[in-house]
């Protein structure tokens, strides 16, 4: 089914493969993964992941075949979001949050497509979730959490640099804010001011957007332990790399610091949520 014309959202190709069957949904963004989605999956359907949140691949255009439908469907994915409009891995994110709240939903989580990350540790965000909390970050950096193999400057730019720049502007302690293992709650990304379904967010903008709105309108954020395993004896595999992908990503978490991405004055900063 295509899909145009939706304020705020690219257009994209929608690919059902059964009907909601969870109250949370897991998005999955990811542009020619090779085998690692397909590993990645497998591990989630090993874990029960598939059975405690509805899984929808958000691909931005991949040419690898690691998102053909059938593959996709037998690894139990219930949707495939296949952009076509504008934009990188926020505009990925915006269809698929979307779908996901037109669906129902109460509550998103979100994680890399590139098999880094613990998804077998999804349910620590559901019970999060369940708890009443509005976002839920995955941190590898607090107790219960495992960082193996993470590149020096990487490891050093999230410890020493994002994370204390992001805490700052969320007026709350966060250790691993480049980390996309996230949730956030049916309530925050229906709240007036939020406004996550805008253009501005076309590539990590939402990322760092959505690590400090939260708290910023009195809304519950907190943390919970995963792991993130970086390959040997390989590339890794990081769609953030080099001098020119740093500095953008330096620069967007700076005007978000300031305020750059959210909504006009006036919009929603009362604190009340919407369903």
């Amino acid at each position: 089914m295509t899909m145009t014309g939706i304020p705020g959202v690219p257009d994209f190709e929608l690919t059902e493969f059964f009907e909601k069957r969870t109250k949370y949904c897991l998005l999955i963004p990811v542009i020619n993964e090779d085998g690692r989605i397909a590993a990645e999956l497998a591990r989630a359907a090993r874990a029960g992941v598939d059975r405690l949140c509805d899984i929808a691949i958000c691909d931005g255009g991949s040419t690898d075949g690691s998102t053909e439908p059938e593959k996709l469907q037998q690894a139990g994915v219930r949707a495939l979001l296949v952009k076509t409009g504008p934009g990188k891995q926020g505009a990925q994110l915006r269809t698929g949050i979307w779908w996901a709240l037109e669906q129902g939903y109460e509550g998103v989580l979100t994680v890399d497509g590139n098999n880094k990350d613990s998804i077998e540790n999804a349910r620590r965000f559901t019970q999060k979730l369940d708890e009443g909390y509005d976002f839920v970050q995955g941190s590898r950096f607090i107790k219960g959490g495992l960082a193996v193999n993470t590149p020096a400057l990487r490891h050093f730019a999230v410890k020493y640099i994002h994370a204390p720049v992001t805490s700052r502007a969320a007026g709350q302690k966060f250790t691993d804010t480049t980390n996309a293992f996230r949730a956030y709650s049916r309530k925050y990304l229906t709240h007036p001011g939020v406004q996550p379904l805008r253009d501005v967010f076309a590539g990590y903008e939402l990322l760092a957007y959505l690590s400090t709105r939260a708290t910023r309108l009195g809304l519950k954020a907190t943390e919970v332990p995963v792991a993130r395993v970086y390959p040997t004896g390989e590339k890794t595999p990081t769609k953030i790399s080099g001098v020119k992908g740093n500095a953008g990503l330096l620069k967007v978490l700076m005007n978000n610091a300031r305020g750059a991405y959210d909504p006009p004055a006036g919009a929603g900063d009362d604190g009340a949520g919407t369903s």
